[in-house]
């Protein structure tokens, strides 16, 4: 009786007879309480659910994959414009169909570019999430990333991600376990990778040397990131998209990183960097800011430093970077 009436709604499941239906179904209680209890019915519900979206994933082709990669570039674009803030349901929707049809693909062959797809993707969605001060968000997005990677077979995503990540330990005040982790992304490339890759690893690892309070380990790292890059205006690297970096960029990486060691160089390669700015990187330009404002601090030139702080605090703004801002304030105490 019990059973006819939990199926026709007319009496709830109560927690003492839930418990015994969950053993018994091998269901769990939401899946008890929202569908009909019936043992045969739902194995085939599930069995159907399983078969369509399986079906779905291997029909998720090449076109398919380019459009989700061509979506990523797109949000790609308007993170760097417009900043993170706008954009969370919208990554967080495109990183939840890509993780879908990765977790329902079968065979080695459809799973691989979708993989890929996801690890590009994900480790612009932890990116953002750093920018917006979601650090706990950020290192989920990092361990997906590295995850997808790995089923892609893809050793420069990985690598690529795991740097990224160890700017979430840097922010949590833990920059030499990040330089750990930067320097066991360089040993799993190896020798394999761009060269634009192994430069930003190179430049990666010089950054957080310099957090760490290691200046002659930097300086090491910038010469390895200088020796590497491939020369040309070209930034963007083909194989590894998240990438872009040439002369320019390392410069203003250069910079930044003599900033933070207070030596007195930065000034010359910031302002070298502020020139070829490319006028799109919003975000990056605020960084940009922020690190004269350090530079100029070093040199107790405060006036310069000022001027250079109202830049970065109008682009921060600009962009809703929680972690721009941040840094804005504590050089604001400085002054």
């Amino acid at each position: 009786m019990y059973v006819s009436e939990w199926e026709n709604g007319k009496r709830t499941i109560s927690d003492r007879y839930a418990l015994v239906l969950r053993q018994l179904l091998g269901v769990t209680d939401a899946e008890l309480r929202e569908g009909p209890p019936a043992a045969s019915s739902l194995a085939a519900d599930g069995y159907d659910d399983l078969l369509s979206r399986i079906e779905s994933a291997n029909s998720v082709g090449p076109a398919m994959v380019r459009a989700f990669e061509d979506q990523t570039e797109l949000l790609r674009t308007m993170d760097r414009q417009m900043g993170a803030s706008a954009l969370v349901d919208q990554m967080a929707g495109h990183i939840h169909a890509l993780e879908d049809a990765l977790n329902f693909a079968v065979l080695p062959s459809a799973r691989r570019p979708v993989a890929l797809a996801l690890a590009g993707a994900s480790t612009l969605a932890a990116w953002q999430a750093i920018d917006s001060g979601a650090v706990e968000r950020a290192w989920r997005h990092y361990e997906l990333a590295k995850r997808a990677a790995r089923d892609a077979e893809a050793p420069m995503y990985l690598a690529h991600a795991m740097a990224e990540q160890a700017y979430v330990l840097c922010e949590a005040g833990r920059p030499a376990l990040g330089l750990e982790l930067v320097r066991d992304a360089q040993c799993s490339l190896g020798q394999g990778g761009s060269s634009r890759l192994r430069a930003w690893l190179h430049a990666a690892e010089a950054e957080l040397c310099a957090h760490a309070g290691l200046p002659d380990d930097c300086l090491r790292a910038l010469d390895a990131a200088q020796a590497s890059i491939p020369p040309g205006p070209e930034d963007r690297d083909p194989d590894m998209l998240s990438i872009f970096l040439n002369d320019a960029h390392l410069g203003r990486w250069r910079g930044n990183v003599l900033a933070l060691l207070g030596d007195g160089e930065a000034v010359t390669s910031l302002y070298s960097a502020l020139e070829v700015a490319d006028p799109s990187f919003v975000r990056a330009k605020a960084g940009l800011h922020a690190d004269l404002v350090q530079a100029h601090l070093a040199r107790a030139e405060y006036d310069e430093a000022n001027t250079h702080l109202r830049q970065a605090r109008l682009l921060a703004s600009r962009t809703g970077s929680v972690r721009q801002r941040r840094r804005v304030d504590l050089l604001s105490a400085r002054l």
